[in-house]
């Protein structure tokens, strides 16, 4: 957390499961961080170990997140599905 802190100015909190409860339980941020690592998995090369060198793994992690992000924002029309659209 002082690494953290020190060299990237970022804050950490650790997120705990709510006392007393059983099965599954969304936590908040969790998720986030679990859906962007899956949309990382995507891509073929990602989902396995094949490099040899932590650099390679970190330049392909980037790829795939340049390539997801560029796809999204030359998008025609904003995908929106029906759990985001409020209610009237």
């Amino acid at each position: 957390m002082d690494w953290a802190r020190d060299r990237l100015w970022l804050t950490l909190r650790i997120v705990s499961r709510p006392k007393g409860t059983k099965g599954f339980v969304v936590l908040p941020r969790r998720w986030k961080v679990e859906r962007t690592i899956g949309w990382c998995m995507n891509a073929r090369r990602n989902a396995r170990d094949y490099e040899r060198l932590p650099q390679h793994s970190e330049a392909h992690l980037n790829w795939a997140l340049i390539t997801m992000m560029t796809r999204r924002l030359t998008r025609k029309s904003p995908r929106t599905s029906q759990w985001a659209k409020k209610p009237r």
